[in-house]
């Protein structure tokens, strides 16, 4: 049934035709609520007459808290963040029904009067008059309006608390500031503003969050029913709040009928229309809406582009402009996540690291050319844990990022930082051939200067390969990097020089987890710097992309509430020549076909290095093809020196000790298999071999050959033949180890820098994650 009311536009002057001005009114009946309070409302009869005659600005309206949304690269919605639950829709959206609904139920005259509901103000002020206080609401609908704007403008608990106050000031302020309303905007602008402002109990704010948590439906689509629900609830949205259980519901339903009869004595509908509704159930289908990271389907990203809200002056100038921008919202963020990486992602963790496990694996996946993170899982789900205790299958730390973006301290990258020498080295002009015989034990004692000039070189510290006594010889740039040799590449650093390593890897983006300095050490080539996955995958990403290096991003659009789009570039710079960028690719390629990950390639152009760090506290797989790049870290979230990963069972299964190759690696190898997978393939350039090609390593052919006639006598005693170091005969059955633990590679003994424990870096032995859930 239409309604046989309709908006009419009146002016103070006209509330009462015949009678007496509109403000002369409001001033009397002002004065009659004033009287019996005088005193104490500090309101006397002289000044009584200019309340309502010298009205003030219209009150400030502030931007409403609505919500933040995230969607992915192919937007969908995966998060939201609000401090309200609501999103402000214009008037238009909302269904006639329910305009009608609230109007009928909080303010049948509403398109009669001007802000002032003189009838039903009469009736109150009666009542208060009587009581001695504010017994009886009497508020027009622009009045609850105004008395919303004055909750949502408190910026603390005692302004919140005096715009609540059931005074009489507060009363006639609200009058004042409705009737300045009232000439400021039309009815239908009131009437939205209120239907967006309002709360309605469940945690819903404003009419299209109310309709989609009561009913999951928009509130263009209300049906009578519905609409009555909801305009009963704003009275009194607590004591009428469906989640709270049956009591709540059964207040809820009596005043959605108490609504329907309204909307039958105003003529919105007929009386046979509210018997029939009030005879209806509820209906009620509360619909989830979570909001924050925990309930995320990506977890660790949302997390990261939270605190990239909050962190990054991208998205303000200060912190305190942006926590205000984000407590506002409003906002559509379009992320870089893609939902096919994050699968592969968590799967491949998820099936070799369970969240029970103390040791946490973590990765991160980054675009080459533009640092779009793609991917950030971890083997632990987000959130507390049962009874708040630290050790659990939850975290609330960020495990793949660092600190700043809520990570913890970060694990030491080991091996994977030799890369950065390598890069340092054939930037300098090496050769893929060229070396230098290594000693089976080294020590730093001279020749390692840091960036401030400073010698730090540490005589008190020895370096061994494969179990802490590798044999020396020949190495070179490509051999020493395949086999990871520990010796090789501290004597490689010291030849091109510490702080050009240092400033390699600073050029690739790397920075500590924790944000301290880089330690510019002896062994900084070694991994002694703790490491957070997002940061190593983007450095790594950079040489996928010919050195392009691109600061790892998370949001690449925002939608601000007003519709306008803004567009968030890469930040990215040539940290590498590209040529040298090209040589390093072709070196790395080797690791899975000759070095520490052979046998373990995903069909496609890949390169990457390995690491493990001195006593298994930690180890690492980060690697890259020219699409994308992605960095493994596998540690114990108590503290990695005080829980090495040495006769470990993870995931259910057992582990004498844990290495690049042997963890992170696989999980590398699986997760970028499946990423990958739809992806066409894409080629390394290949290297300039006038300028990197060649070399000569001083005993390396000799070295070779002495292998070669090894390699034929152990494939003999293999075979059932005569061993040849006893002259016995050799048992058949293979090794139970793993033979490339045999091999003298650096990454895989039992700790490059022996004596850490005890020496300058004892602070350490605690570990970056202990007592931290």
């Amino acid at each position: 049934m239409t309604s046989r009311r309709h908006e009419v536009r009146r002016g103070p002057a006209a509330c009462l035709r015949g009678l007496m001005a509109c403000g002369v009114l409001g001033g009397l009946l002002a004065a009659v609520a004033a009287l019996p309070l005088a005193g104490t409302a500090g309101i006397t009869a002289h000044n009584v007459a200019r309340t309502v005659t010298d009205l003030p600005p219209s009150p400030r309206e502030d931007p409403l808290p609505q919500r933040t949304v995230l969607l992915d690269r192919n937007g969908r919605q995966f998060a939201q963040f609000y401090t309200e639950n609501r999103t402000v829709v214009p008037l238009g959206k909302v269904a006639p029904i329910m305009r009608q609904a609230i109007v009928a139920i909080e303010d049948s005259r509403f398109y009669e009067h001007a802000g002032l509901d003189i009838k039903g103000t009469i009736r109150a002020l009666v009542t208060n008059t009587q009581a001695g206080g504010v017994r009886q609401g009497g508020s027009s609908l622009t009045q609850q309006l105004v008395k919303n704007i004055l909750v949502e403008n408190a910026q603390t608990s005692a302004e919140r608390a005096q715009a609540r106050a059931p005074s009489l000031r507060r009363k006639i302020t609200e009058l004042r500031y409705a009737l300045a309303l009232e000439k400021k905007y039309s009815k239908a602008e009131i009437l939205e503003r209120y239907l967006n402002i309002a709360y309605f109990g469940a945690g819903a704010f404003g009419i299209e969050a109310a309709a989609q948590r009561f009913f999951s439906v928009p509130a263009s689509r209300l049906s009578l029913q519905q609409a009555a629900t909801l305009a009963g609830a704003v009275r009194t949205p607590y004591a009428t709040d469906p989640s709270l259980g049956p009591q709540r519901r059964a207040r809820l339903q009596e005043r959605r009928d108490t609504v329907l009869d309204r909307m039958a004595q105003v003529g919105d509908i007929t009386q046979v229309q509210a018997d029939a509704t009030k005879r209806a159930p509820l209906n009620i289908r509360l619909k989830p809406e979570p909001g924050g990271c925990a309930e995320s389907a990506y977890p660790y990203f949302c997390l990261y582009v939270h605190k990239e809200l909050l962190t990054n002056p991208v998205f303000g100038n200060t912190r305190a402009e942006r926590e205000r921008r984000l407590a506002r919202g409003g906002i559509v963020l379009r992320t870089t996540v893609d939902p096919v990486a994050q699968r592969a992602a968590q799967r491949a963790i998820s099936s070799r690291v369970a969240p029970a496990d103390t040791e946490v694996a973590a990765e991160a996946m980054i675009e080459p050319g533009t640092g779009r993170i793609r991917a950030m899982a971890a083997s632990k789900k987000y959130g507390r844990n049962s009874g708040n205790t630290d050790n659990g299958p939850r975290t609330t730390f960020n495990l793949p990022a660092d600190v700043a973006h809520g990570g913890g301290q970060g694990f030491q990258a080991g091996s994977t930082f030799k890369v950065f020498t390598l890069t340092t080295a054939l930037g300098k002009g090496w050769r893929f051939d060229e070396g230098f015989m290594t000693p089976g034990r080294y020590v730093p004692a001279s020749g390692y200067v840091d960036c401030r000039g400073r010698r730090v070189n540490d005589p008190g510290a020895e370096i061994f390969n494969a179990s802490g006594e590798g044999k020396g010889g020949p190495q070179s740039i490509s051999t020493g990097t395949w086999k990871s040799v520990n010796i090789f590449y501290m004597m490689l650093e010291r030849r091109v020089g510490l702080c050009p390593v240092v400033r390699t890897a600073r050029a690739l983006g790397i920075v500590r987890a924790d944000g301290r300095p880089l330690r510019e050490v002896p062994t900084f080539t070694l991994g002694v710097n703790e490491m957070d996955p997002v940061t190593v995958a983007g450095a790594f990403a950079a040489l996928g992309a010919r050195g392009r290096y691109c600061r790892p991003m998370a949001i690449t659009d925002i939608v601000e509430r007003d519709g306008r789009r803004v567009q968030v570039p890469p930040s990215c710079e040539q940290a590498v020549e590209r040529e040298v960028a090209d040589a390093v690719n072709h070196v790395l390629s080797g690791v899975f076909t000759k070095g520490t990950m052979t046998g373990q390639g995903i069909g496609r152009d890949a390169a990457g290095k390995t690491g493990t760090n001195n006593g298994y506290t930690s180890a690492w797989f980060a690697g890259y093809t020219p699409d994308l790049a992605a960095a493994v870290s596998v540690g114990d979230i108590r503290g990695s020196y005080r829980h090495p990963l040495r006769d470990v069972t993870i995931g259910g299964e057992y582990y004498g000790a844990v290495q690049g190759a042997s963890l992170p690696g696989p999980i590398w190898v699986s997760s970028m298999s499946a990423a990958l997978e739809d992806v066409e393939p894409s080629s390394f350039h290949h290297p300039d071999m006038g300028r990197f090609g060649g070399g000569f390593t001083p005993g390396m052919e000799k070295d070779k050959d002495d292998k070669d006639r090894d390699g034929e006598r152990s494939a003999a005693g293999r075979r059932g033949g005569w061993g040849h170091a006893t002259g016995r005969r050799t048992d058949a059955r293979p090794h139970q180890r793993n033979v490339r633990d045999q091999a003298g590679y650096g990454d895989r003994g039992h700790g490059p820098y022996r004596g850490w424990r005890d020496g300058p870096y004892r602070e350490w032995r605690d570990g970056p994650y202990r007592g931290r859930r």
